[in-house]
Protein backbone atom coordinates (compact mmCIF):
# COMPACT_ATOMS: atom_id res chain seq x y z
CA UNK A 1 0.00 0.00 0.00
CA UNK A 2 1.39 3.65 -1.05
CA UNK A 3 2.17 5.86 2.00
CA UNK A 4 -0.05 8.38 0.35
CA UNK A 5 -2.90 5.78 0.24
CA UNK A 6 -2.36 5.56 4.64
CA UNK A 7 -1.92 9.88 5.33
CA UNK A 8 -5.94 10.52 5.63
CA UNK A 9 -6.21 7.70 8.12
CA UNK A 10 -3.22 9.23 10.09
CA UNK A 11 -4.91 12.67 9.77
CA UNK A 12 -8.28 11.18 11.18
CA UNK A 13 -6.28 9.24 13.82
CA UNK A 14 -4.71 12.58 14.91
CA UNK A 15 -7.94 14.55 14.78
CA UNK A 16 -9.56 12.15 17.20
CA UNK A 17 -6.82 11.70 19.82
CA UNK A 18 -6.31 15.66 19.75
CA UNK A 19 -10.35 15.74 20.56
CA UNK A 20 -10.08 12.97 23.52
CA UNK A 21 -7.26 14.51 25.28
CA UNK A 22 -8.81 18.47 24.92
CA UNK A 23 -11.77 16.57 26.31
CA UNK A 24 -10.04 14.83 29.56
CA UNK A 25 -8.54 18.31 30.31
CA UNK A 26 -11.35 19.76 30.08
CA UNK A 27 -13.03 17.42 32.53
CA UNK A 28 -9.60 17.53 34.77
CA UNK A 29 -10.25 21.08 35.25
CA UNK A 30 -14.03 21.44 35.83
CA UNK A 31 -12.93 18.50 38.83
CA UNK A 32 -10.53 20.85 40.17
CA UNK A 33 -12.53 23.90 40.08
CA UNK A 34 -15.66 22.06 41.32
CA UNK A 35 -13.52 21.19 44.56
CA UNK A 36 -12.00 24.77 45.15
CA UNK A 37 -15.47 26.36 44.57
CA UNK A 38 -16.53 23.44 47.21
CA UNK A 39 -13.57 24.78 49.49
CA UNK A 40 -14.25 28.22 49.20
CA UNK A 41 -18.38 27.39 49.87
CA UNK A 42 -17.24 25.74 52.96
CA UNK A 43 -15.00 28.06 54.51
CA UNK A 44 -17.52 30.98 53.65
CA UNK A 45 -20.01 29.14 55.66
CA UNK A 46 -17.78 28.26 58.52
CA UNK A 47 -17.05 32.12 58.83
CA UNK A 48 -20.87 32.39 59.06
CA UNK A 49 -21.08 30.46 61.21
CA UNK A 50 -18.56 31.63 63.46
CA UNK A 51 -19.62 35.47 63.09
CA UNK A 52 -23.19 34.41 64.18
CA UNK A 53 -21.92 32.47 67.07
CA UNK A 54 -19.92 35.63 68.13
CA UNK A 55 -23.06 37.82 67.46
CA UNK A 56 -24.96 36.17 69.59
CA UNK A 57 -22.52 35.67 72.79
CA UNK A 58 -22.97 38.25 75.40
CA UNK A 59 -20.83 41.39 75.59
CA UNK A 60 -18.76 42.12 79.18
CA UNK A 61 -20.35 45.53 79.99
CA UNK A 62 -18.44 48.48 79.17
CA UNK A 63 -15.63 49.59 82.07
CA UNK A 64 -16.39 52.81 83.30
CA UNK A 65 -14.15 54.96 84.79
CA UNK A 66 -14.96 57.25 88.36
CA UNK A 67 -12.81 60.22 89.33
CA UNK A 68 -10.43 58.24 91.74
CA UNK A 69 -9.75 55.54 89.39
CA UNK A 70 -7.08 57.51 87.60
CA UNK A 71 -4.04 58.23 90.38
CA UNK A 72 -1.81 60.94 89.44
CA UNK A 73 2.24 60.16 90.06
CA UNK A 74 5.56 61.13 89.16
CA UNK A 75 7.43 58.75 86.83
CA UNK A 76 10.77 58.86 86.16
CA UNK A 77 13.72 57.04 83.71
CA UNK A 78 15.62 54.12 85.04
CA UNK A 79 17.47 52.21 82.35
CA UNK A 80 15.48 53.96 79.68
CA UNK A 81 12.05 52.66 81.27
CA UNK A 82 9.37 54.63 82.07
CA UNK A 83 7.81 54.00 85.58
CA UNK A 84 5.76 55.65 88.13
CA UNK A 85 7.25 57.04 91.40
CA UNK A 86 5.63 56.33 94.46
CA UNK A 87 6.93 57.43 98.05
CA UNK A 88 6.39 54.45 100.09
CA UNK A 89 5.02 54.78 103.93
CA UNK A 90 8.06 54.29 106.16
CA UNK A 91 8.10 50.44 107.62
CA UNK A 92 9.54 50.06 110.91
CA UNK A 93 11.00 46.25 111.13
CA UNK A 94 11.91 45.61 114.67
CA UNK A 95 13.76 41.93 115.60
CA UNK A 96 12.06 39.53 118.25
CA UNK A 97 13.42 40.56 122.03
CA UNK A 98 14.88 37.83 123.50
CA UNK A 99 15.51 38.37 127.37
CA UNK A 100 18.35 36.59 129.38
CA UNK A 101 16.09 34.95 131.99
CA UNK A 102 12.54 34.80 133.18
CA UNK A 103 12.94 37.44 135.65
CA UNK A 104 14.30 40.04 133.24
CA UNK A 105 11.33 39.31 130.59
CA UNK A 106 8.40 39.79 133.72
CA UNK A 107 10.54 43.01 134.38
CA UNK A 108 9.66 44.44 130.77
CA UNK A 109 6.58 43.09 131.15
CA UNK A 110 5.45 45.17 134.03
CA UNK A 111 7.46 48.46 132.71
CA UNK A 112 5.19 48.00 129.40
CA UNK A 113 1.95 47.69 131.47
CA UNK A 114 3.64 50.98 133.56
CA UNK A 115 3.93 52.88 130.76
CA UNK A 116 0.33 52.16 129.23
CA UNK A 117 -0.77 53.10 132.35
CA UNK A 118 0.42 56.47 132.21
CA UNK A 119 1.08 57.61 129.19
CA UNK A 120 -2.45 59.15 129.36
CA UNK A 121 -1.11 61.21 132.16
CA UNK A 122 1.70 62.25 130.44
CA UNK A 123 -0.05 62.90 127.31
CA UNK A 124 -3.04 64.88 128.52
CA UNK A 125 -0.21 67.34 130.60
CA UNK A 126 1.75 67.91 127.60
CA UNK A 127 -0.90 69.11 125.33
CA UNK A 128 -2.49 71.01 128.27
CA UNK A 129 1.08 72.70 129.07
CA UNK A 130 1.23 73.38 125.47
CA UNK A 131 -2.46 75.06 125.50
CA UNK A 132 -1.39 77.26 128.51
CA UNK A 133 1.83 78.33 126.69
CA UNK A 134 -0.20 79.44 123.54
CA UNK A 135 -2.72 81.13 125.85
CA UNK A 136 -0.11 83.28 127.89
CA UNK A 137 1.63 84.27 124.66
CA UNK A 138 -1.98 85.38 123.42
CA UNK A 139 -2.64 87.76 126.04
CA UNK A 140 0.10 90.64 127.56
CA UNK A 141 -2.58 91.31 131.05
CA UNK A 142 -0.14 89.72 134.02
CA UNK A 143 -4.38 89.45 136.03
CA UNK A 144 -5.33 87.33 133.26
CA UNK A 145 -2.32 84.84 132.69
CA UNK A 146 -2.80 84.32 136.71
CA UNK A 147 -5.96 83.48 135.78
CA UNK A 148 -4.69 81.10 133.02
CA UNK A 149 -2.38 79.47 135.22
CA UNK A 150 -4.84 78.95 137.78
CA UNK A 151 -6.95 77.18 135.68
CA UNK A 152 -4.31 75.11 134.25
CA UNK A 153 -3.26 74.19 137.71
CA UNK A 154 -6.44 73.27 138.93
CA UNK A 155 -7.38 71.08 136.21
CA UNK A 156 -4.33 68.93 136.47
CA UNK A 157 -4.25 68.42 140.06
CA UNK A 158 -7.73 67.42 139.39
CA UNK A 159 -6.54 64.82 137.14
CA UNK A 160 -3.47 63.93 139.29
CA UNK A 161 -5.33 63.60 142.41
CA UNK A 162 -8.02 61.55 141.18
CA UNK A 163 -5.98 58.71 139.66
CA UNK A 164 -2.44 59.15 140.54
CA UNK A 165 -2.75 58.55 143.98
CA UNK A 166 -3.68 55.17 143.39
CA UNK A 167 0.16 54.64 141.14
CA UNK A 168 2.71 52.82 142.53
CA UNK A 169 6.07 53.81 143.07
CA UNK A 170 7.31 52.49 139.66
CA UNK A 171 4.45 54.09 137.54
CA UNK A 172 5.14 57.38 139.08
CA UNK A 173 8.62 57.25 137.86
CA UNK A 174 7.85 56.51 134.53
CA UNK A 175 5.33 59.08 134.71
CA UNK A 176 8.11 62.02 135.73
CA UNK A 177 10.41 60.86 132.70
CA UNK A 178 6.81 60.89 130.48
CA UNK A 179 6.49 64.33 131.14
CA UNK A 180 9.21 65.77 130.72
CA UNK A 181 9.77 64.05 127.37
CA UNK A 182 6.23 65.28 126.32
CA UNK A 183 6.51 68.80 127.22
CA UNK A 184 10.30 69.32 127.32
CA UNK A 185 10.23 70.77 131.19
CA UNK A 186 10.97 68.62 134.21
CA UNK A 187 7.97 68.15 136.67
CA UNK A 188 10.16 70.41 138.88
CA UNK A 189 9.87 72.97 136.16
CA UNK A 190 6.15 72.65 135.30
CA UNK A 191 5.52 72.84 139.08
CA UNK A 192 7.60 75.83 139.56
CA UNK A 193 6.01 77.86 136.39
CA UNK A 194 3.06 76.93 138.22
CA UNK A 195 2.86 77.45 141.51
CA UNK A 196 6.64 78.71 142.14
CA UNK A 197 9.81 78.03 143.67
CA UNK A 198 8.58 77.34 147.40
CA UNK A 199 5.92 74.99 146.20
CA UNK A 200 8.53 73.28 143.64
CA UNK A 201 10.83 73.12 146.60
CA UNK A 202 8.58 71.25 149.22
CA UNK A 203 6.98 69.09 146.48
CA UNK A 204 10.36 68.19 145.74
CA UNK A 205 11.09 67.73 149.17
CA UNK A 206 8.11 65.15 149.05
CA UNK A 207 9.00 63.08 146.33
CA UNK A 208 12.55 62.62 147.89
CA UNK A 209 10.94 60.79 150.58
CA UNK A 210 9.43 58.44 148.39
CA UNK A 211 12.12 57.44 146.30
CA UNK A 212 11.21 59.89 143.72
CA UNK A 213 13.29 63.25 141.51
CA UNK A 214 10.81 65.49 140.12
CA UNK A 215 14.12 67.28 138.43
CA UNK A 216 14.73 63.57 136.69
CA UNK A 217 14.82 64.27 133.00
CA UNK A 218 14.02 61.87 129.94
CA UNK A 219 17.01 60.51 127.55
CA UNK A 220 15.72 58.30 124.88
CA UNK A 221 19.03 56.34 125.00
CA UNK A 222 19.02 55.51 128.61
CA UNK A 223 15.49 55.15 128.44
CA UNK A 224 15.46 52.63 125.40
CA UNK A 225 13.13 50.47 126.83
CA UNK A 226 10.49 53.14 127.42
CA UNK A 227 11.15 54.26 123.66
CA UNK A 228 10.82 50.90 122.28
CA UNK A 229 7.60 50.70 124.23
CA UNK A 230 6.06 53.94 122.92
CA UNK A 231 7.14 52.96 119.54
CA UNK A 232 5.78 49.39 119.39
CA UNK A 233 2.22 50.96 120.33
CA UNK A 234 2.60 53.84 118.11
CA UNK A 235 3.47 56.68 120.81
CA UNK A 236 6.09 57.75 118.69
CA UNK A 237 5.44 60.93 118.46
CA UNK A 238 6.82 63.23 121.47
CA UNK A 239 3.77 65.44 120.69
CA UNK A 240 1.26 62.42 119.84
Amino acid sequence: MSPNRNYPLKIAVYLYLTRVIVKYKIICIIFVLRKIMKFIGCLVGFCFAVGIANAQAPKPAPIKLGKNDTIRTFITVFDGETMPWFIPEEVVIRDVRIFKSQADKDNYNRLVYNVKKVWPYAQFAGQRYEQLQRDLAMTADNKKKKELIAACNDQIKDLFKREIENMTISQGEVLIKLIDRQTGNTSYDLVKDLKGGLDAFMMQSVARLFGHNLKETYDADEDRDIETILHQYGYDSVKN
